[in-house]
């Protein structure tokens, strides 16, 4: 995060203006939140590749590949996914249309920290649905007693993945809400037109 020099501003507001909201300290801490589940999520990938590991060195010297390393493999990246997003909107990572905001940053500061506001209210709001339409799945997968894998051979329930999955949309979800809340201070600060 850097501070970006507005000749339209006052010297006293100049200073404390950032040119965006990622990278600052979220309210009540949440971007300690987000660093936590981004580094659960590293964990899990770490722990995903000895796994890999461990299951071609059992194939290939004892002719025994460890059960379960693909069913584990493949529902794990779902589960890494989400809880390493909110982190991703945190730290500006997302991708979007990094040569369009620069030059809107310079131009019209106003107009581009609108814009940011509309990216993350519509991150919020496409995550407010996805967290809806998962919710059911989980109460259902926990219900049945959902599971992958085959029965005598290895089995995995499916409903703490799910459970991740939730878990990492709400910090997202609020993640985003709060940035754009950030952005909107922003552009309050920064005053006058949006052009």
């Amino acid at each position: 995060m850097t501070n970006v020099e507005y000749p339209n501003l006052d010297l006293r507001r100049r200073a404390v203006v950032p040119d965006e909201s990622y990278g600052m300290p979220l309210p009540g801490g949440l971007h300690r939140v987000t660093q936590v589940l981004n580094a659960i999520g590293t964990v899990w990938i770490l722990a995903m590749m000895l796994l890999i590991n461990a299951d071609i060195l059992g194939r290939e010297l004892f002719d025994s590949p460890l059960r379960g390393t693909t069913e584990f493999i493949s529902i794990s990246i779902t589960g890494i996914v989400f809880l390493q997003l909110a982190d991703t909107f945190v730290a500006g990572r997302m991708a979007r249309a990094d040569v369009l905001l620069g030059g809107l940053k310079r131009a019209a500061p106003r107009a581009a920290a609108l814009l940011n506001a509309l990216f993350h209210v519509t991150g919020a709001g496409l995550l407010a649905i996805i967290l809806h339409a998962s919710w059911q799945p989980l109460l259902r997968s926990i219900q049945i007693q959902e599971y992958i894998g085959s029965l005598g051979d290895f089995t995995m329930p499916v409903w703490p993945v799910r459970l991740t999955m939730l878990v990492g949309m709400v910090a997202a979800l609020v993640a985003c809400l709060l940035l754009a809340w950030l952005d909107v201070r922003r552009m309050a600060l920064l005053g006058g037109k949006t052009s």
